[in-house]
C-alpha cells in the first residue's frame, strides 16, 4: 500500500471478538452471500463511526433481491444504514450503471488490500474523479474492501463515514477479516453453481447423443437395407440373362455397391454403439479388469477361430479400475476386434496383460494392454492411427476407421487413455489406461 497523507495504514491489529465469530460463522456457511453481507453490514454498524455500509455484487445476483437496486446488467448493490440516518451512497432506483461510484483511484488500490481514507479532501490529484464523487454523496471517510478471489472481482464492501480522521484499526481489521471470508463463500458458491452448470448441460448433452444416434440408427439403416436388398434382388435377376449388356453391368457393379453399403452399415454400427455406452444412463464403478477381459474374449472366441488366432489373457483377478463398465467393455472389444482382424495370413496370436502404475500426474492407474504378432503399422501410420476413418487395412477387413478414435474418447471420459506402439514385421500393442480403484490405491 501506498503511504500518503489521506491513507491510514493498518497491519497487525486484532480483529474483534464478534468479527471472528461472525468470519467462523460465514465459513460455515450459515446463510446465502447475500445474508452474509447483510450480517457483516450489521456487525459494522454497531461502530459509532460507521454510518452507512455499501456491499456489491458483480458476478451473480442475490437469491434474494429485496432491497437490492441493478446498476445496469453487471451489478447488484445493497446498503445498510444506521437506524434514523437520512444518508443514502445509492443512486436512484431507475438509474444506470454510470450512476454509481467508480472510483478509479480506489478501485485500483483496493484489488491489492483494503483501503483506508481518513479524509477526502487529502486525496491526491490524480484521484480527482474519486474525491468528486464521495462529494456528491457527502463521503467524508471510508474502508473499502474487494471481494477478490485467485484475481476474480466478486464484488466489494465500504463502511462509508460522514467524520474524518483515523479509523478505529478493529473495525479495519474486521472489514478485511469479513470480506476475505465473503469472497471464499462467493467462491464457493460460484463453483458450486458452475457444478450445477455444468451437470445440467451434461444432462442435456447426453439426450443430445440419444437422439442424434436414435435418428442415426433409423434415418440410415433403413435406406442401407432398402439399397442392399434391391441390390440383391437386380443381382439374382441378371444372373439369369448375364449375356445383356445391363445384366453383365450389375453382375460387375453389384457387389462393389454391396461392399459400399457394408462399409456405411459399419460405420452406423460403430456409431450406435459409441452413442449407447456414451449417453447410457451409468456410473463409475468399480471395474474388475480380469472379468471385462474374460467377456471380451469370450465374445471373440468364433471370429478369432475363423481367423485362425489363438487368444490368451494373464490378468491378476484384483486389479480394479474406477471408470463405467460398459465403456470399459466396449473399448476393449475395440482393441481385440483390431487384433484379431489385422493378423497374418497364417494367423497369429493375441495376448492380453494388464499392470499397476503411476501415470504421468502421479496418479494411480491401471494398463491394460492388447498385443498381437501381426503385421505392424510404420511410424508415420501410427501418427494418424487414432484419426477418424483412418484405416490402413486391406480392402478386404471390414471395419469403419472409427474404434480407435472412439476408444479414446471413451476411455478419457474416465480420466484415462488409450495408446499404442508397433514395429513392422513385428506386431502391434494397444493399451488402454484407467483410474485405479481407490481400494487398490497405495
Amino acid at each position: 500500500m501506498i503511504e500518503h497523507p489521506a491513507l491510514q495504514v493498518v497491519s497487525g491489529a486484532p480483529v474483534s471478538g464478534d468479527g471472528a465469530a461472525l468470519a467462523r460463522r460465514i465459513l460455515d456457511g450459515d446463510g446465502s452471500v447475500a445474508e452474509s453481507l447483510e450480517m457483516v453490514a450489521r456487525h459494522l454498524l454497531t461502530d459509532p463511526r460507521v454510518e452507512v455500509v455499501v456491499g456489491a455484487l458483480t458476478v451473480f445476483a442475490p437469491d434474494d433481491r429485496s432491497g437490492w437496486v441493478q446498476l445496469g446488467g453487471r451489478a447488484w448493490i445493497r446498503e445498510w444504514a444506521r437506524p434514523g440516518s437520512g444518508f443514502s451512497a445509492l443512486p436512484p432506483p431507475d438509474a444506470g450503471p454510470e450512476a454509481a461510484l467508480s472510483m478509479p483511484w480506489l478501485s485500483g488500490l483496493a484489488r491489492k488490500d483494503t483501503v483506508v481514507i481518513v479524509d477526502r479532501e487529502l486525496l491526491p490529484p490524480e484521484a480527482d474523479v474519486d474525491r468528486s464523487e464521495l462529494s456528491r454523496f457527502g463521503v467524508r471517510s471510508l474502508v473499502a474492501s474487494t471481494l477478490l478471489s485467485r484475481g476474480e472481482m466478486f464484488g466489494s464492501l465500504s463502511a462509508i463515514s460522514l467524520e474524518t480522521g483515523p479509523w478505529p484499526e478493529e473495525i479495519v481489521e474486521d472489514v478485511r477479516l469479513l470480506s476475505a471470508a465473503i469472497s471464499s463463500r462467493i467462491t464457493l458458491e460460484h463453483s458450486r453453481r458452475a457444478l450445477a452448470e455444468a451437470i445440467d448441460t451434461g444432462t442435456e448433452a447426453q439426450l443430445a447423443y440419444q437422439q442424434f444416434f436414435g435418428a442415426v440408427g433409423h434415418e440410415l439403416r433403413t435406406p442401407l437395407a432398402a439399397i442392399v436388398g434391391y441390390t440383391e434382388v437386380l443381382m439374382d435377376d441378371a444372373a439369369e440373362q448375364p449375356q445383356d449388356p445391363v445384366s453383365a453391368a450389375l453382375l460387375r457393379d453389384g457387389p462393389v455397391i454391396l461392399r459400399a453399403c457394408d462399409q456405411l452399415v459399419a460405420v452406423v454400427d460403430s456409431l450406435l454403439g459409441a452413442g449407447r455406452t456414451i449417453a447410457a444412463d451409468e456410473q463409475r464403478q468399480d471395474v474388475c479388469v480380469a472379468d471385462a477381459v474374460a467377456d471380451v474374449l469370450h465374445w471373440h472366441r468364433t471370429p478369432a477361430r475363423n481367423a485362425g488366432v489363438a487368444l490368451s489373457a494373464d490378468i491378476d483377478q484384483a486389479l480394479t479400475a474406477w471408470a463405467h463398465e460398459a465403456g470399459v467393455r466396449q473399448v476393449l472389444t475395440n482393441l481385440v476386434g483390431n487384433a484379431i482382424a489385422h493378423h497374418r495370413p497364417e494367423g497369429g496370436t493375441v495376448h492380453l496383460t494388464a499392470t499397476s502404475l503411476l501415470g504421468e500426474s502421479g496418479r494411480p492407474m491401471v494398463r491394460v494392454i492388447v498385443r498381437d504378432d501381426g503385421p505392424g503399422l510404420a511410424p508415420d501410420q501410427m501418427l494418424h492411427v487414432f484419426e477418424p476413418f483412418v484405416r490402413f487395412a486391406g480392402p478386404g477387413t471390414k471395419g469403419s476407421g472409427l474404434g480407435l478414435s472412439i476408444s479414446r474418447t471413451i476411455a478419457e471420459r474416465d480420466g484415462g487413455a488409450v495408446q499404442g506402439e508397433s514395429t513392422p514385421g513385428v506386431g502391434t500393442s494397444f493399451w488402454l489406461e484407467l483410474p485405479r480403484a481407490a481400494a487398490q490405491r497405495p
